[in-house]
């Protein structure tokens, strides 16, 4: 064995040299990799007892991509290109041999290999788009000349991980090699081509699937048609589109040039760098300051869930996915039944759209429990009620767990703003109560707000931080206060929207300006969504607001296809003259002088003071970093990925600007859009929230 650097080394087996790679965690393609590769593939063409050579990789996975940590820094050592062309180049047959995962940059590696072997376990793909990137070393220009253009199209566009059958199926693998021997499977493979004197196969000079997409726009057209809503403000999927456009209408030359214009007008815009900056921002966000990752957790292998409704059923469902046992209470026979049904159903419509087999759901539904009888949750690990949202309700039921639970049970409030330690209080363990905030539906929504008290003890944050991970959500601990991190900083929005109406703007006028910048819809269409009649009470009602007199109008969203807008049978909305005339009598009645209201105003007065709120967030300690607040944004309210969350967004602005606004607001408005005493001062020293 000869050791080429610290992470690569060349040996030789009989005719064949094998190149081998290591460099933990995942065989990045760094400075230092790049080197490795590089010198070996030259020493191993430079021998001349080597006929043949196989690249493969030590530890758990193939070479999974780019070294995200060295974009933006000066290029050392040879690029990628270099290694690649001294690979595709050589005068040897060269087998790549994958495991685990070839992503990115790895799989584009593999690409210039002759041949391609896999073990079954193995994943493939190109999953740029997911940083807002594009795969800039020829991904883009050889996958649709192996894969053909259709297949190509969707995985750039997705970031699929390709599974190894498929990856053969379609021919982006040569061969399948028994799990677990790959290396002899690939040296043995790498002796057939050399029996069989098999070509050196160059994927770049593969042309028959090109052509056949060439002259035929329409692919592109209806493949742009049928994504449109899913790349609705995404800049990199169009530019992956246009790659293999490029492919398929150029020379390969000409199409890599192409790739890489469009691949540096991503890597330099904001799009990339807020994508980015999520993909480390997720990871950071399960890191705790105090509660090293040593911190013992406790074992959740029972859970109890009391109340059957929408979020009872969506949060038993999460547990339930991840095999855990789930003993589902509710007071009523009919409310048990209907809860226990509708989660029966979800499975089952899962099952029809081919997601789940029939037996998953037996299985799933196997592992829930209905009853009648909280006495029934004295064996759970873990309690969590998602009962009516009023505290005497919560402490009611928080004091009759405290004598049901065992000893070391977590219990749980899925409260959206209520005071955590207030419900803690109830019981003689408040260090067991933490806030477990699922967001609707719950058995969709990635996020986990942990809601830590602040008699909670280490070792119940450390479990809940692992535990939503294994029901696959994206845990952030945020601090007690009305509302926690997301519902305190989206009052902020909601306030300003109902008086933006009042003062010139009209509901869809909102609406349109917070669509086109890349949330998923609007606060009065999320309104008619969520019900306009969610808390109010007709025996207690004032007209005091517009919305309590669309109620009183029973005007209540989409349900009865009147709400603030109109709907039809399909429940396509359209602005609602009755509503147009509610706000205009309203804001006379209060003789509120109407003025025309820029698109600018409305994003800036909708969301300069969630940024501002999100700046007294972090002042108070509520939330451990800005980029904790910005996943909590864009995994539990939709904030577009490409805007990186509302601290990223506002820095992107400039917080100098953000901070100008809000005064000039405080001289017109009053003091709800006060600055916070953080954003003065990280303006006045010219840093950002990363500095606070």
């Amino acid at each position: 064995m000869a050791a080429i650097n610290a992470v690569t080394d060349l040996t030789v087996e009989g005719d064949i040299g094998v190149v081998t790679l290591n460099s933990p965690p995942v065989n990045a393609l760094s400075a230092q990799v790049r080197e490795g590769l590089k010198a070996a593939f030259e020493a191993a063409i430079a021998d001349p007892a080597v006929q043949a050579i196989v690249l493969i990789c030590d530890g758990k996975t193939f070479i999974a991509g780019a070294d995200i940590s060295e974009f933006g820094k000066a290029m050392t050592g040879p690029s990628l290109q270099d290694v690649q062309n001294t690979i595709e180049n050589s005068p040897k047959p060269v087998i790549a041999a994958i495991h685990g995962t070839a992503l990115g940059g790895g799989l584009e590696v593999a690409l210039v290999a002759h041949y391609r072997v896999a073990v079954p376990s193995a994943k493939a793909g190109l999953p740029e788009v997911n940083i807002g990137l594009l795969p800039g070393a020829g991904g883009t220009q050889r996958l649709p000349r192996i894969v053909g253009v259709e297949k190509a199209l969707e995985m750039v566009t997705s970031g699929q991980h390709v599974p190894a059958k498929a990856a053969l199926a379609m021919g982006l693998f040569d061969s399948l090699v028994e799990e677990g021997a790959l290396r002899d499977g690939a040296i043995a493979f790498a002796r057939v081509v050399l029996a069989e004197d098999k070509p050196l196969a160059k994927v770049r000079d593969l042309n028959a699937k090109v052509e056949a997409a060439r002259g035929k726009p329409e692919i592109f057209a209806e493949f742009r048609a049928a994504n449109a809503k899913k790349f609705r403000g995404f800049l990199a999927p169009e530019n992956n589109i246009k790659c293999i456009e490029a492919a398929v209408n150029l020379p390969f030359d000409e199409g890599l040039k192409e790739e890489r214009r469009l691949f540096v007008e991503l890597m330099s815009g904001s799009q990339s760098a807020a994508q980015r900056y999520v993909f480390f921002a997720e990871r950071q966000a399960a890191k705790i300051p105090d509660v090293p990752d040593d911190t013992p957790t406790l074992p959740i292998k029972k859970v109890g869930v009391i109340g059957a409704g929408t979020m009872g059923g969506g949060i038993s469902m999460n547990f339930l996915n991840a095999g855990i046992p789930v003993t589902i209470v509710e007071m009523k026979q009919e409310n048990l039944d209907r809860g226990v049904g509708v989660i029966r159903k979800n499975y089952e419509n899962t099952a029809k759209k081919g997601r789940l087999t029939q037996d998953d759901v037996e299985k799933r539904m196997g592992l829930l429990t209905p009853s009648m009888h909280l006495e029934d949750l004295a064996d759970c690990d873990l309690i969590i009620e998602a009962v009516f949202e009023l505290m005497e309700i919560k402490k009611d039921v928080f004091g009759k767990l405290d004598t049901i639970a065992k000893p070391g049970a977590i219990l749980a409030t899925n409260t959206s703003y209520l005071n955590v330690d207030e419900i803690a209080a109830c019981t003689q363990r408040p260090e067991n109560v933490i806030g477990l905030h699922f967001f609707s539906p719950a058995n969709v929504m990635r996020l986990l707000e942990i809601v830590r008290g602040e008699k909670t003890d280490k070792s119940v944050v450390a479990t809940a931080m692992k535990l939503s991970k294994t029901i696959g959500k994206v845990g952030v601990l945020v601090g007690v206060c009305f509302g926690f991190v997301g519902n305190r900083m989206l009052a902020q929005r909601q306030r300003e929207a109902q008086k933006l109406i009042l003062e010139g703007a009209m509901p869809w006028d909102v609406d349109r300006v917070l669509y086109d910048f890349g949330l998923p819809m609007g606060p009065f269409a999320m309104s008619d969504l969520a019900g306009l009649d969610i808390g109010w009470d007709p025996a207690k009602t004032s007209s005091s607001t517009v919305r309590e007199v669309l109620c009183e109008m029973d005007r209540r969203g989409q349900k009865n296809g009147r709400g603030f807008y109109d709907y039809d049978e399909k429940r396509n909305a359209k602005p609602s003259a009755d509503v147009e005339k509610v706000i205009l009598d309203f804001a006379e009645q209060r003789q509120i002088q109407r003025r025309e209201i820029s698109d600018e105003e409305i994003l800036e007065r909708c969301l300069y003071p969630m940024v501002n709120e999100g700046a007294k967030i972090l002042e108070e300690g509520k939330a451990i970093r800005a980029s904790d607040i910005d996943i909590v944004w864009i995994n539990g309210y939709g904030w577009p990925v490409y805007r990186g969350g509302p601290m990223f967004w506002g820095e992107l602005v400039g917080l100098d600007k953000v901070l100008a606004r809000m005064k000039e607001f405080q001289a017109l408005h009053g003091d709800d859009f006060k600055p916070s005493a953080l954003l003065e001062r990280l303006v006045a020293e010219g840093k950002g929230f990363k500095d606070a």
